[in-house]
């Protein structure tokens, strides 16, 4: 009884520290970009680039990396990913010009983005369905711990000596920890079945998948054999709403936001990073104690309609609210020494970046950069927000904010942790998770990764559109957009979504083949989903 228990105990492991490195990884930029700021004399361009130098990485390994993970296997492309990972973390830490910055923080994209999708197939072939969605939303818990943790270390390492290197270097911690899990586990579903005595594997599914099954091409995602359109169809879907709903601007922007509904100076970061993060990991954990129990489906539903009622509530918020300029990059590499700041005081209040909460994905992140304009530049993950470069907060402070709009301040408040808490119990872990499931193992990286490069590419387009869209049509009309479109997600999960839970990956596989679309306009049906019938698959076979 104690070796399953150990088995599972390794692959939570896999799956939370592979989460941990992402998260961490996005996020160390934030404690360290003013310091490399200050020692480098970096420009905003240039600020912009190393920011953004994470996404070119991200991108290649979106394209590439599921030839790799079906080609090498899972396993081996978490293995290499981690040591492409370290050799990303030396050249970051070792660096001593931008142009290393850069390298190093391209080679840590592709090392984490490669990773994220190999963990979320990985731990998904291995466990059992009565695991199986808690395992893989774990990833996503760990993402937003490896956020909040690279908080913590960027605090402490501030004022220290080179204490930017140090930063840098740490995220190899919990690459090398995963790594060591891995040892200890199997190569794939096929290597596993050898090991039915330790593992409860997909209820005896084991010994089929890899056996006598047809091969696919990358093409035959776009075609009908084996209802592979569908299965293409119902994951885009999925990566394209997480996106298309607004989530990475309002999680980017939630300092700004909350700045232009009244919330001023240091309080409006506070919030967006450590009481959106905080709120992220109580939904993330509440979502790993329900989609084993609700299912996949009803986690979506429920989340995508309480993102549309709350950024619809944001929206209208801010018609009563004007909406109010931003940070702006300072336009001079050094404009923090005129100001009197010490090199090494760390991150001087009135210079700080707001330590801004990412999404997840997974493997989907935007990420922030602000010129005189105030216009985002995206950039890497998740999947999903990495923070602002230097920024300078508005000197003159404003006049406080009339009494009669404190209800509508608190109003605005809450529904940013709605939107937040809704994300992160919906589409922020179960959309890999369903990607994780409804493709052939044949073709299972290639798939995931071709979904993840739209997700990436819905990122750059939404980060790229929000402060020319808020100049077109204002805040308020912005996120009630968003909105609509949560609500057009809601219908999309509604009509073509099934429901996945209790199913072995070969259930799921068959239900797939049987029908020509995932589901038909039309088709009413409960809540819960689909109801599938079991498939009895003999270990024989």
């Amino acid at each position: 009884m104690g070796r399953p228990s150990l088995f599972l105990a390794l692959c939570a492991s896999v799956s939370l520290l592979g989460g941990l490195t992402f998260g961490y990884e996005l996020a160390v930029i934030s404690g360290a970009l003013l310091p490399l700021q200050l020692d480098f004399g970096l420009s905003c361009s240039e600020q912009e680039l190393l920011v953004g130098s994470l996404l070119l990485g991200a991108l290649l390994a979106s394209l590439v990396g599921g030839f790799l993970i079906d080609r090498y296997g899972r396993k081996q492309a978490i293995l290499g990913s981690n040591l492409v990972l370290l050799a990303g973390s030396l050249s970051l830490s070792l660096a001593s010009s931008l142009a290393w910055l850069v390298l190093g923080r391209s080679v840590a994209g592709f090392a984490i983005s490669l990773s994220s999708m190999a963990c979320c197939i990985y731990v998904s072939e291995l466990v059992g369905p009565q695991q199986r969605g808690v395992l893989v939303s774990l990833y996503e818990a760990g993402v937003t711990v490896g956020i909040l943790l690279s908080y913590a270390l960027n605090y402490v390492l501030a004022g220290a000596l080179w204490g930017w290197r140090h930063m840098f270097g740490w995220a190899t911690a919990p690459a090398l920890l995963q790594s060591l899990s891995l040892l200890l586990l199997p190569p794939g579903t096929v290597d596993a079945a050898a090991h039915r005595d330790l593992i409860p594997l997909q209820g005896g599914e084991a010994t089929k998948l890899g056996l006598g099954r047809p091969r696919y091409s990358f093409l035959d995602l776009f075609r009908t054999r084996d209802n592979m359109r569908g299965r293409t169809m119902v994951g885009l879907g999925l990566v394209l709403f997480q996106q298309l709903t607004g989530q990475p601007n309002v999680l980017c922007y939630a300092s700004t936001i909350f700045h232009s509904v009244g919330f001023r100076g240091a309080s409006s970061a506070v919030l967006a990073s450590v009481g959106l993060g905080a709120v992220k990991v109580a939904a993330t954990l509440t979502a790993m104690g329900l989609v084993d129990r609700v299912g996949r489906r009803a986690l979506l539903i429920a989340g995508c309609a309480l993102m549309a009622l709350s950024v619809s509530g944001i929206g209208l918020v801010s018609f009563a609210v004007p909406m109010d300029s931003g940070p702006s990059c300072l336009a001079v590499p050094n404009a923090t020494r005129l100001s009197g700041f010490p090199v090494d005081s760390g991150l001087p209040s009135g210079l700080a970046p707001p330590l801004q909460p990412m999404t997840d994905q997974s493997p989907g992140r935007p990420v922030l950069s602000t010129s005189e304009k105030t216009k985002p530049h995206p950039g890497a993950g998740d999947p999903t927000a990495l923070p602002l470069p230097a920024l300078s907060i508005v000197p003159a402070a404003p006049p406080s904010p009339a009494p009669e709009h404190a209800l509508l301040h608190w109003t605005a408040l809450v529904c940013m942790m709605l939107f937040v808490s809704a994300f992160s119990f919906s589409f922020g872990p179960v959309t890999w998770l369903v990607l994780s499931e409804v493709y052939p193992v044949e073709i299972r990286g290639r798939a995931f990764a071709f979904c993840n490069s739209f997700n990436w590419a819905a990122n750059l387009f939404i980060s790229l559109s929000f402060l020319d869209l808020i100049g077109a049509i204002g805040l308020s009309w912005t996120f009630l957009l968003y909105g609509l479109t949560a609500v057009f997600g809601l219908g999309f999960i509604y009509l073509f979504v099934p429901e996945t839970k209790g199913q072995s990956l070969t259930e799921i596989d068959q239900q797939f083949q049987k029908r020509r679309f995932a589901l038909s306009f039309g088709h009413r049906q409960s809540l819960a989903g689909i109801q599938y019938s079991r498939i009895e698959v003999s270990a024989a076979c």
